[in-house]
């Protein structure tokens, strides 16, 4: 449900209701996300001299990027024509559809969803915030909400997507190294050139790096009461004690941050990436994660219908919420 959302949100905001509304296109553009990342991973696991010729086979079994490019064709060449007619000075009607972009934000929100079930005391001050004044200066600007914004952080920070349990071995055909198994990391780099870290470790030509970014944010050195949830742990103390003050009491950073931050100060967030490779998108996946949790706050009151049952199973370097995890929406006031 939540990927279709997400899907459905995006075709909105870039394509315009028309093809919103092709079920044929909806289907395949959904389908086509799933089917790329499927095969880059598969990709992934293979030898460099196999990669080129197996991901070729594997890309003309599927059927989806088809439909997705003859539809963008047609949309193509019809922006084209009217981009003529502008020229030579006649009116168009419609506005012709724009480009779409991934289902990133769907995971964080499956999660989010998990979190509001598992701490219901937040549903009620976050309600609150989305009723004020505060919602309608965010559909104009896409900025604020702080208090949604440090929940979705918080959330994140317990169960990023990019990330899993460690798993630890020895490469078994390069020079006796110890490698992480795509686990428990981000922000994968590749060394094309002999480089040296600033700490003097050393990467050959073919090693890889990466950033361990769930052990980072789950670190007691970084996060008080780094393992339990604390949803505004990143709002400022000022405006806790103000007019949104929760009513309960809550761990705080040293300083407040946003979902969207990188680098700077926190240099342990590492959702978007890091350095100059960080995200270009993330301001336009944090709003639309929070458009949809925030009409999914006000609309409906939510639970987890087993809130012991396991939430996520990890494949690679991702851990992702399981699609049998089931939640109940109620409306708001049954």
């Amino acid at each position: 449900m939540v990927v279709k959302l997400t899907v459905l949100t995006n075709a909105l905001a870039f394509f315009g209701k028309d093809l919103a509304r092709d079920e044929k296109f909806m289907h395949a553009a959904l389908d086509y996300i799933e089917d790329t990342l499927k095969t880059a991973e598969v990709v992934r696991l293979l030898p460099g001299f196999m990669a080129g010729a197996i991901g070729n086979i594997l890309a003309k079994r599927l059927s989806s990027h088809l439909t997705v490019y003859d539809t963008l064709i047609s949309v193509t060449e019809q922006r084209l024509q009217e981009q003529t007619l502008r020229k030579h000075g006649q009116k168009l009607e419609k506005e012709v559809p724009r480009q779409s972009r991934g289902t990133g934000p769907a995971n964080t929100i499956s999660f989010a969803i998990h979190d509001l079930c598992l701490h219901p005391e937040y549903v009620e001050p976050l309600r609150q915030e989305l009723q004020s004044s505060r919602y309608s200066e965010f559909e104009k600007t896409g900025q604020g909400l702080p208090l949604l914004d440090s929940f979705i952080k918080e959330s994140a920070r317990l169960t990023p997507v990019e990330s899993s349990k460690p798993i630890v071995r020895l490469c078994p055909y390069r020079r006796p190294i110890l490698i992480l198994v795509s686990r428990t990391v981000s922000t994968r780099r590749h060394a094309l050139q002999p480089f040296t870290l600033s700490d003097g470790t050393r990467l050959e030509v073919g090693d890889w790096a990466c950033t361990p970014v769930r052990a980072l944010m789950q670190s007691p050195s970084h996060y008080p009461d780094a393992t339990v949830f604390h949803g505004f742990r990143f709002v400022d103390p000022d405006i806790l004690t103000g007019a949104a003050n929760p009513g309960f009491q809550t761990i705080l950073q040293e300083y407040p941050t946003k979902f969207t931050d990188t680098n700077g100060k926190d240099d342990t967030w590492h959702v978007w990436g890091t350095g100059r490779m960080s995200c270009p998108g993330r301001f336009y996946a944090a709003a639309v994660i929070k458009v949809i949790l925030a009409q999914i706050i006000l609309h409906y009151d939510c639970e987890l219908v087993d809130k012991n049952a396991a939430r996520w199973f990890t494949w690679r370097s991702s851990m992702l919420p399981k699609p049998r995890t089931m939640v109940t929406f109620r409306p708001v006031g049954e």
